[in-house]
């Protein structure tokens, strides 16, 4: 099987890929053939193939091109997926085969003809950063969704930036000078979901003392990001459908709707499609919000990032903790190479603790402990082995010391429980109120 996709260079810099289409076609109706990276197939509309089947799920298979091949991952579907006949959950595929959906066949094969798609120029979107050719492809298609109003779903594990990608959109489009306005869905307590989104007018309930803009309203005119919408509460997503839909909202106890002009943009580190399967998100709502969807990488995919990001950090982290910039020495190449063998469950956002950690204790990168619990260790265990820093007054070396061990301890926790902020107040044993608080100081997420 030859290669998928091909680099195109400029000398050491990639401005293009050459990609090979998928070909995919059911025994009636109309073929499919498309360079997107990722295919959905299914019976609702909005997939990129719809099947007219029974037996076919609502969001069924997805394919995905990779630099393996073309990977088919079943999405939790009623009848199953199959592959020449054997029933897969996830599989490569060849040049050719004959995948079943269901009951409802469909010959695969990947077109021998090349499409050219271009590369982002440089290795930066906003307060993005990556020179790899996955984040340069990404930074392209960002670029192209910032000129249009379309709604966009942002799909990434938790920790990769999704809401830097929200950003990056809202400031290169027509909007930038109107308001961006963050709503964290899995940081809100379920009662107030629906007086967060669209608000509330004075006694709509007990503690309504007042009335309250939601942050539909505060966005008018704006973008509206909604983090982590794969936690909205079922009873919620009709009234959010209709607010995309119609673009009016109606405040909690009140009898009129208001117009909002707001561009939207939604994110998840869930698979909405198998809640879609499961019946815990509405098929209408996601479709509404996958008009245009887009995969953040993980950092364990773009690990040749490594370098640029550990620079880029280091100078944001001596400006965040307000001390007289140091140099950055690179790391050698076998620590970068156990750097780059590193998991990193946490994505950049581990990273930056890393990085966090390692100035505040020691002043220069600490990877000693790398071997043993790796970068995302809690920075208690890179106490032990790292002197704090001398070079500070007590209180301020302490209020830094503090600060890291926060962030360190509260992104932990938050990776390991899939960012739900009520587990990780029980687990960690403290108020969900104060917990909010932290999160919104650290700007963790």
């Amino acid at each position: 099987m030859s290669a998928l996709t091909e680099v195109i260079r400029t000398g050491d810099t990639p401005v293009g890929l050459k990609v090979r289409r998928a070909l995919l076609r059911p025994p009636a109706g109309e073929a499919l053939s498309t360079a997107a990276e990722r295919i959905t197939v299914g019976s609702q509309e909005g997939n990129d193939l719809v099947l007219a089947d029974a037996t076919v799920s609502r969001c069924h298979a997805e394919l995905t091109r990779t630099p393996d091949g073309y990977r088919l991952r079943d999405l939790g579907s009623t009848n199953g997926t199959y592959v020449n006949g054997v029933r897969v959950v996830e599989a490569f595929l060849g040049d050719e085969a004959t995948l079943t959906f269901g009951q409802a066949p469909v010959r695969f094969a990947v077109a021998q003809e090349q499409e050219e798609v271009p590369l982002y120029p440089e290795p930066r979107l906003g307060r993005l950063v990556g020179d790899s050719v996955a984040m340069r492809a990404l930074f392209a298609q960002l670029d192209r969704l910032a000129q249009s109003a379309a709604t966009v779903l942002v799909l990434g594990e938790s920790g990769t930036g999704k809401e830097l990608i929200a950003e990056a959109i809202h400031e290169r489009g027509a909007r930038a000078k109107k308001p961006f306005v963050v709503v964290d869905c899995g940081a809100i307590p379920p009662e107030l979901v629906e007086s967060e989104l669209f608000g509330h007018e004075k006694g709509a309930f007990t503690g309504a003392s007042g009335e309250r803009k939601g942050a539909f309203e505060a966005a008018d005119g704006g973008t509206l990001f909604l983090d982590e919408i794969g936690e909205l509460p079922l009873n919620v997503q009709p009234k959010l459908l209709r607010a995309l839909e119609r673009r009016q909202v109606k405040r909690v106890g009140a009898d009129q709707h208001r117009p909002v002009d707001v561009r939207f943009i939604a994110a998840t580190h869930r698979d909405l499609r198998r809640g879609v399967n499961q019946g815990s998100f509405r098929a209408d709502l996601f479709f509404r919000l996958a008009v245009a969807m887009v995969r953040v990488p993980p950092l364990r995919e773009r690990t040749e990032d490594l370098p640029m990001l550990l620079q880029h950090l280091w100078g944001e982290t001596f400006r965040a903790l307000g001390l007289e910039p140091r140099p950055f020495t690179p790391p050698s190449a076998e620590t970068m190479r156990s750097l780059a063998s590193l998991p990193w469950e946490g994505n950049v956002r581990e990273l930056r603790n890393f990085v966090e950690r390692s100035v505040a204790l020691s002043g220069a990168l600490d990877t000693s402990r790398l071997g043993i619990s790796g970068a995302g260790a809690q920075a208690g265990d890179a106490a032990s082995a790292a002197a704090v820093r001398h070079d500070l007054p007590y209180r301020e070396a302490k209020e830094a010391w503090l600060e890291i061990f926060e962030k360190a301890y509260l992104s932990r926790r938050l990776d390991q429980s899939s960012g739900n902020v009520s587990q990780v107040a029980r687990e960690a044993d403290m108020d969900r109120a104060h917990l909010i608080k932290l999160l919104k100081k650290y700007a963790v997420r």
